[in-house]
């Protein structure tokens, strides 16, 4: 059996997350080939662009990823269960990431858990759209997709 590799292609995430808001725009389930590609791409970056170890965001069952504190305070989780722990569906998280949601509404909806004392700080990271926060242009997922829409 030869193993799979999964590929890395910006456009490929950017046409994932665009079949995804579509889907959701018009009212339908996201293709779960799609969902998953958009929720992984979403999550890489985040974790590229913040990576640290104070906050985990599980994104079940396709990402969960560590993160940095933005206010640079916070425990540093090395194992066990995180002090700091952000959950949400997969369709709740592609929303939050590409502005489509935001955080106070997934809270209010109970579209999103967290808990600990650094935890709702992920909300100053969303949406990754914000030309404001870490790095864009067309090498990551959310790059590709803003230069795709001509931003």
């Amino acid at each position: 059996m030869t193993p799979t590799t999964r590929r890395h292609d910006p456009a490929d995430h950017a046409a994932a997350i665009t079949a995804v808001r579509a889907a959701l725009a018009g009212g339908t389930t996201p293709a779960r080939e799609d969902l998953a590609e958009a929720t992984r791409a979403l999550a890489a970056e985040l974790g590229e662009r913040f990576g640290g170890r104070t906050i985990e965001l599980r994104v079940p069952p396709y990402a969960a990823v560590q993160l940095a504190s933005p206010s640079g305070e916070g425990p540093r989780h090395t194992r066990g269960t995180p002090p700091n722990v952000v959950e949400t569906d997969p369709v709740t998280f592609v929303a939050l990431a590409t502005g489509d949601l935001t955080w106070d509404d997934a809270l209010a909806s109970h579209r999103l858990r967290h808990s600990g004392a650094r935890a709702a700080e992920v909300a100053g990271l969303l949406p990754l759209s914000d030309a404001s926060r870490g790095r864009g242009g067309g090498h990551t997922a959310m790059g590709a997709l803003m230069e795709g829409q001509g931003s």
